[in-house]
């Protein structure tokens, strides 16, 4: 495991040095992008049912068309309320072990849109994460540069993005790996991609914590960076 600041750094450093493939619409560039809060400390979510998938749809794409762009995206260490709805991120009583810290970044837009692989790697694992408030089709890819390994996971996805595949499936930068699930088989959401960049996976197979508790937020941020280098 690659735990010390030095060894993440050099990670981000390699990456960046990368011709990185757009994650979503090839066709679309940075400046379609447009930075999307979801977080407890935005209030316009107060006059928006978080607890409702057609609700936070409905509010994405308001915030799409204000913004005449076609992609939101963000929620890197977001806290946010979003999650209170299913038990599997309020597991106790105690609020300690709520789960209400993001992990990764979502890409908030159509539901079928393509996803391609920023850069080579292969399939470590995949799985159809089900229940409220879970992944849905999940896929992980690992990769390597130089001496450093880590690993993309793409949450969200349709169910057919997780057919015919195969362990240690190799993927060239910019194939089409998946395509973004609707709400009946991505958890519940407006649709969109979680896309979290993972060091040490450990014994995780299609699956890897998207969301953390305050308590756990240290640990998991030295295991899970910053994914925005991927936003092309």
């Amino acid at each position: 495991m690659i735990s010390s600041s030095e060894s993440r750094l050099k990670l981000i450093e390699l990456v960046q040095s990368e011709r990185l493939h757009p994650l979503l619409m090839p066709d679309k560039t940075k400046d379609k992008y447009f930075s999307l809060d979801l977080s407890i400390h935005n209030p316009d979510l107060q006059n928006v049912d978080i607890s409702s998938a057609s609700s936070i749809q409905r509010y994405i794409e308001l915030k799409r068309d204000q913004k005449k762009k076609a992609i939101g995206f963000g929620g890197y260490l977001e806290e946010r309320a979003i999650y209170r709805r299913s038990q599997q991120f309020t597991p106790s009583t105690d609020p300690k072990q709520e789960r209400n810290i993001h992990l990764g970044i979502d890409f908030w837009c159509d539901a079928g849109t393509s996803v391609h692989i920023p850069l080579n790697g292969k399939l470590h694992s995949y799985a159809d994460n089900l229940g409220l408030g879970n992944y849905g089709p999940t896929i992980i890819l690992e990769h390597s540069i130089e001496e450093i390994r880590f690993f993309t996971l793409y949450g969200h996805l349709s169910k057919a993005s997780i057919e015919n595949l195969e362990i240690n499936q190799l993927f060239e930068k910019g194939q089409k790996i998946a395509e973004l699930g609707t709400t009946e088989v991505n958890g519940d959401y407006a649709p969109h991609l979680h896309f979290q960049l993972v060091i040490d996976l450990g014994d995780y197979l299609g699956d890897f914590p998207g969301v953390c508790s305050k308590q756990d937020l240290q640990e998991y941020v030295k295991n899970c960076p910053n994914p925005d280098i991927f936003v092309i």
